[in-house]
């Protein structure tokens, strides 16, 4: 069983491939599929850029490369949901492009001519359980200086919807828009609901990550190069080693 791993920036599975066996590298389209062996698994992992052209280029061109059995996205992302807070992990049952809308044609965030306004992700037990698994013991994993520097203690992990778009959301009333819209929102990123498309339309088993770095407004400015290379990283990694297929 081959798994495809796709995060929007290098520093976000850096850990992983670095963790690779028997790597090969193979360069196409402006990014680098690196294919390898991990534990007991069959990776290919790439990372995708920011937006949702590249994510979507960046699926399909996994998809038809590799022989790939499942896709799973991790990277970071904004919290939409008060009870988020930096460094909890978000689980996507279903994802919404929240800047898709064709309006009157048809109904806000509908994909035209799929008649889908959201993407459900594939149930799986055992991902969901290396989640639970890696944050019990998390001290494995990433150093407890950097859990201090950035106050994760006792996090907590959500499942529920993820948006997409291509915008940075970092400003209240954008928050507040989009929780109008969408209430259940639990975060926002710029990649997952395009990766969740390319995967239902090639019929491809998705799952995605996603760990909370901010609160999406102007008042949660962190390191973020740091975090996504000293936690995100180390999440990626040590849930990876508690998923057992």
């Amino acid at each position: 069983m081959t798994i495809g791993i796709i995060s929007a920036m290098p520093e976000e599975v850096q850990t992983l491939v670095e963790a690779l066996e028997d790597v090969s590298i193979t360069n196409k389209g402006m990014r680098s599929y690196y294919a390898g062996t991990f534990r007991s698994h069959q990776l290919v992992v790439v990372f995708s850029r920011w937006g949702k052209v590249a994510a979507a280029a960046t699926t399909t061109q996994l998809i038809n490369d590799y022989a790939i059995d499942e896709i799973i996205f991790t990277g970071v992302a904004g919290a939409l949901d008060s009870n988020l807070k930096v460094g909890d992990v978000v689980i996507g049952s279903k994802l919404f492009q929240h800047d898709m809308d064709t309006r009157p044609l048809f109904k806000r965030f509908e994909i035209p001519l799929l008649n889908k306004t959201s993407f459900s992700t594939t149930t799986n037990i055992k991902l969901e359980k290396a989640v639970h698994d890696f944050t019990n013991s998390i001290h494995n994993y990433v150093e407890s200086k950097d859990l201090q520097e950035f106050s994760i203690d006792n996090l907590t992990i959500h499942k529920g919807v993820v948006l997409s778009g291509d915008q940075f959301i970092a400003d209240a009333k954008k928050v507040n828009e989009l929780k109008t819209a969408l209430p259940n929102a639990l975060c926002v990123e710029m990649e997952g609901a395009a990766v969740a498309q390319v995967c239902f339309e090639y019929d491809v088993p998705f799952s995605i990550i996603r760990i909370i770095s901010d609160n999406a407004n102007d008042d949660a400015p962190i390191d973020f190069p740091k975090f996504t290379k000293s936690i995100a990283s180390n999440y990626a990694k040590g849930i990876l080693e508690n998923y057992s297929i």
